[in-house]
């Protein structure tokens, strides 16, 4: 062996060509003979995959043959940095690097600091921005830029807030270098520089005394983290050390590669060869590399990225005549249709045995959808991504728990906990899911009960014996007490309530046969989440105590951010990978997703933390030169053999921009003469693609379906029904079909608020104790008397103060022209009462049928006749409605006083029929009169009913759904179960 060359050693692997096969044949053939030669060599790789793929591409080279693999280092994993310096220091001293700081312990720190700095912030929102800081603190680091130097930023001519911002940054150079020394560790950026200048300096030494042994390849990585360029440059120049380049373009004219800016792909290997000290004709390509077999896919992946300054160039530029062969352009009306399409594209290539697809995109839904549309044909197909722990099932469980305690037992986070697969509290799970459901309608429908498992208790309190519900309570008071408990405490610590937390979960997931743990902590998701839980007890006891309210959005803030991987790919030939994990993958196959600007590349994030010129002034590099990143991996993708790119033209119905690459290679296609013959080809892919897509969902023969009529047997019909529901009847009979005949009754919502009605509701008990009561409306207190009665009303609904400053003024008004007409009408009447009970009895075809009726309110005039009021807080029916018999309800009391059938009312003429609008308006309210006589209007209405019971006791007779729309009811708890949107839209009868 020799020292160190002076003329660095770099070689480049064609983008067209297998990039892990042609590295391991050129390692395999520099090996020989010796299987002990390859052993000996360390390899660098960007990624894990990266390193992955490598193993195989071995395996496949040696035909299943065992072979003593080379020494394989991700660089992109800090965690395995140390790992770098292991079997290399023997005679040397290895250096003394601090470990680097646990992610959520050095995340509480920060939000330590945080809190400490602004004491206005929430412990949760501190969680948050100690994450951003983190990252930014990262960034800093991994471009080796002082810290210290943002207290010189602040000096410029800069906007207050900026000033603000920066002085809020001042914890990472006048606190945080403190707090790592107390803590003998050190950032993970920092870390991984230290480590990658350690293994470069042990290697040159070695090197120099002639102790290195076997080569040492950096292979695919573009040197975009100075730390890494830095040690890429050594290994270089290491005797038996290379840098192996992704698709370096050795063919791109000189000008244009002097031009080339962040956005240019090949712009990181140009900075890189300048770093190492190269020029780009000194690189070779890999000798075992063979010739790539789409030169001209090459040629027109090179023009389409050319420098804008020389894009003029593109008009004599001559591309051969298979550049587009195998290229493939879909765009997609929406990101559905093109999920849908892709997914179509990789099952395709399962049909060519041994073949390979992948989708490519840094679009986290559209992969999602894609994975979904596979599952049509059972594909389970590997996500490189992974899925967020938050949204696994122990993730959302853990989270929901949290939520349920701190919202004191809630009836939706409450119902959420207990319907969760995992949820069992030590019962049989499906005997506790019944529970749940018992307990959801006996308990939980309806306005929220008093806080915590005593308001659950109180309101079990008042049902009958019911052992399952009693079950279900305990089981949940022996799981949630002690979290309970510490959740009523003013303060507590992180440590105390996440212990709390565990064994709050672990006892809800506890079922009859398993022990919570077993089934909580199962499976990859369960074994991330225990992973999770464990590292934040080690280091929680670093955050003060906080408010147990705040826990829930704190643990949130800590969970985030991190992913579920499988340990092994789902599918052996499919694969749904982002830009970074697709480096230096090989497929027959690749979909680039998500073409869209804004996507593809990714808008530049804003930073929370500096302007544009102050990232500059401080020396952190432009966002564009993520766009050159990006650029890149589109580059390595195109020269696969078959390509598919795929767009939406419009995401959630607004217009989308193509990629700049999509649009870039329009234009060059354009101005090198292929444009005739790929719009063509384009134009031929989607209509296939799209339409094969449309198949798969499309209906050839919808048969519509007709409104419902059913036809119950008249045994099962209503024989007694009230006045109001008399007015259903005519309106929506199908709806009298579901009540009556069904015995359907919707559910009061979860959490329910005072509504419309619950405020009707509150007026007319207001009114009905204030004349029931007999209090005389001269009175100089009587406005007073009946607005404390409305406050008692109001009082009783627990209303929240949003809409007791609505409902009260209106009230209020209502009261003022309610006393102001009692006065008035005093005169005139001679007694009142209210909430009058009524019935009467009617003869129908199959027997006697009981009308039933509630008068708000009967007035006896000094006449002797009647006068019958109904209030409406709502708008009152119009003269048409009550003339044509929709509106039956007035008119029938009418006709149930004139036979006397109102208790404590004698028989007697009825004079006139009164809705009171209460509607709390400019006046209060008015009175609405019927109009006519209202003795025929009862008879009408009696005669009206009595034909409409002898159509119904005809067992022939439907219970058709709203048979007249212009009177149709603006609102029913029965239309989804008429569909009434689906014959209604298909031209039906309906509204």
């Amino acid at each position: 062996m020799s020292a160190p060359r002076d003329r660095p050693m770099v070689f480049t692997i064609d983008p067209g060509v297998a990039f892990v096969d042609a590295l391991a044949a050129g390692l395999r053939a520099d090996a020989g003979d010796d299987p002990l030669a390859l052993a000996a060599a360390t390899v660098l790789l960007p990624t894990r995959r990266a390193a992955r793929s490598l193993r195989e591409a071995f395996l496949r080279l040696s035909g299943g043959t065992p072979l003593l693999l080379p020494r394989m280092m991700p660089l992109n994993d800090v965690a395995d940095d140390d790992a770098l310096l292991e079997g290399f220091t023997a005679g040397f001293d290895a250096p003394d690097i601090p470990p680097a700081i646990a992610p959520l312990k050095r995340q509480l720190l920060l939000a330590q600091l945080i809190k400490a700095k602004d004491a206005k912030i929430t412990p949760d929102r501190a969680a948050w921005l100690a994450a951003d800081l983190a990252a930014f603190l990262d960034q800093v680091q991994t471009e080796r830029v002082d810290i210290a130097n943002l207290e010189h930023l602040v000096q410029g001519d800069l906007a207050r807030h900026w000033q603000l911002t920066v002085e809020f940054l001042s914890i990472l150079f006048d606190t945080w270098p403190a707090i790592l020394a107390e803590q003998g560790c050190i950032d993970p950026a920092e870390h991984r520089n230290r480590v990658f200048a350690a293994q470069g300096a042990l290697w040159q030494a070695l090197a120099a005394q002639n102790k290195l042994l076997g080569r040492i390849i950096a292979a695919g990585s573009t040197g975009s983290i100075p730390a890494t360029a830095d040690l890429l440059a050594i290994i270089a120049r290491l005797p038996r050390g290379c840098v192996v380049l992704p698709g370096l373009d050795l063919g791109l004219d000189d000008d244009s590669w002097a031009m080339l800016d962040d956005n240019h792909p090949q712009v990181g290997m140009k900075l890189l060869l300048a770093r190492i000290g190269v020029t780009r004709d000194q690189v070779r390509p890999w000798p075992a590399a063979p010739v790539a077999p789409r030169t001209g896919r090459r040629a027109l992946t090179s023009e389409l990225m050319r420098p804008a300054e020389t894009t003029d160039r593109w008009r004599d530029a001559r591309l051969p005549a298979d550049a587009l062969d195998g290229v493939t352009r879909i765009d997609a009306p929406t990101p559905r249709a093109e999920a849908s399409a892709i997914a179509i594209v990789l099952r395709a290539a399962l049909e060519t045995p041994g073949a390979t697809a992948a989708l490519v995109t840094p679009d986290r839904d559209l992969a999602e959808r894609t994975a979904a549309e596979l599952g049509r044909w059972g594909i389970d197909i590997d996500d490189s991504a992974g899925r967020p722990l938050e949204l696994t099932p122990p993730g959302v469980f853990l989270r929901l728990v949290a939520q349920m305690i701190a919202e004191a037992f809630a009836p939706v986070p409450l119902l959420a906990v207990c319907k969760h697969p995992l949820a069992a509290g030590g019962l049989d799970p499906a005997e506790f899911r019944a529970a749940t459901r018992r307990a959801e309608i006996a308990l939980l429908r309806g306005p929220r009960p008093a806080p915590g498992l005593a308001g659950l208790r109180a309101l079990r309190s008042g049902l009958g014996a019911d052992t399952a519900l009693d079950r279900w309570l305990g089981a949940l008071a022996d799981c949630c007490a002690t979290f309970e408990h510490e959740h009523g405490q003013p303060t507590a610590s992180l440590v105390v309530l996440l212990d709390a937390h565990m064994r709050c979960a672990e006892a809800l997931a506890a079922s009859h046969d398993r022990p919570g743990a077993q089934r909580l902590w199962a499976g990859e998701a369960g074994e991330a989440a225990a992973g999770f839980a464990a590292e934040l007890a080690a280091c929680a006891n670093v955050l003060p105590p906080i408010a147990p309210s705040a826990y829930p959005e704190v643990f949130l803030a800590l969970l985030s951010g991190r992913a579920v991987r499988p340990r092994y790919g789902r599918h052996p030939r499919l694969a749904i990978l982002g830009p970074l994990e697709a480096r230096l993958q090989q497929f027959d196959t690749i979909v680039l997703g998500g073409l869209n600007e804004g996507t593809w590349p990714a808008k530049p994030a804003p930073d929370p933390w500096m302007s544009r010129p102050m990232r500059k002034d401080f020396g952190l590099p432009s966002p564009e030169r993520r766009i050159g990143l990006a650029a890149h991996d589109i580059a390595q993708a195109l020269c696969a053999p078959q390509v598919v790119l795929t767009r939406a033209a419009k995401v959630d119905g607004t217009p989308t921009v193509p990629s700049r690459w999509l649009m870039r290679l329009e234009q060059a296609v354009a101005a090198t003469g292929l444009g005739p013959t790929w719009n063509a080809a384009r134009a031929q892919a989607s209509s296939r693609w799209l339409g094969w897509s449309e198949a798969l969902v499309r209906v050839d023969a919808a048969a519509p379906m007709p409104a419902p009529a059913p036809r119950p047997p008249v045994a099962a019909r209503p024989r007694r029904m009230s006045v109001t529901r008399v007015e259903e009847w005519r309106r929506d009979p199908y709806a009298t079909y579901a009540r009556f005949v069904l015995g359907l009754r919707a559910l009061d919502p979860l959490d329910q608020d005072a509504g419309a009605a619950d405020y009707g509701s509150a007026v007319h008990a207001a009114l009905h104790r204030f004349v029931s009561a007999g209090l005389d409306a001269r009175a100089d207190d009587a406005l007073a008397r009946l607005l404390a009665l409305g406050d008692e009303q109001f009082a009783a609904l627990a209303l929240r103060p949003g809409v007791a400053a609505f409902w009260r003024p209106r009230f209020a008004r209502i009261a003022r022209w309610f006393v102001a007409t009692e006065r008035d009408r005093r005169v005139e009447i001679t007694a009142s009462q209210t909430e009058v009970k009524g019935t009467m009895l009617l003869q129908g075809p199959a027997g006697p049928f009981e009308l039933t009726a509630t008068a708000d309110r009967i007035d006896v005039l000094r006449n002797g006749a009647l006068v019958l009021i109904d209030y409406k807080t709502g708008a009152p029916p119009s003269q048409k409605e009550i003339a044509a018999g929709f509106a039956p309800q007035l008119p029938l009391e009418a006709a149930i006083a004139i036979a006397g059938g109102f208790a404590g009312v004698s028989k007697r003429t009825v004079e006139a029929l009164e809705h009171w609008r209460l509607d709390g308006r400019r006046e209060g309210g008015s009175i609405v009169p019927a109009d006519g006589d209202a003795t025929k209007l009862a008879a009408e209405a009696h005669a009206g009913l009595k034909a409409l019971i002898a159509v119904y006791d005809d067992p022939a007779t439907p219970y058709p759904a709203r048979p007249h729309p212009a009177y149709a009811p603006k609102y029913s708890d029965y239309q989804h179960l008429a569909r009434l949107k689906e014959w209604a839209a298909l031209g039906g009868d309906g509204e």
